[in-house]
């Protein structure tokens, strides 16, 4: 269950980045988080429920992404 929240939730977030024309899509990433943020910060709250914690792994981004990826317990 779990998985499929934050499947939808990425998939929301890659179409509402996506859906936009090309210079409100950079503007967007210039100016705000990236997605890389987004995921490692989803990944991060749900594994440690630690707000610092998402705070931290949202600043590492895809590095933090990759590690979950390698490190993660299949359920």
């Amino acid at each position: 269950m779990k998985k499929n929240i934050l499947l939808i939730t990425l998939l929301f977030l890659t179409l509402d980045i996506f859906a936009h024309d090309s210079e409100v899509n950079k503007t967007i990433v210039k100016n705000g988080i990236g997605l890389g943020s987004v995921i490692a910060v989803v990944i991060s709250w749900d594994r440690n429920k630690s707000i610092l914690l998402a705070i931290i792994h949202g600043m590492l981004s895809w590095l933090y992404v990759i590690y979950y990826f390698f490190t993660r317990e299949d359920s």
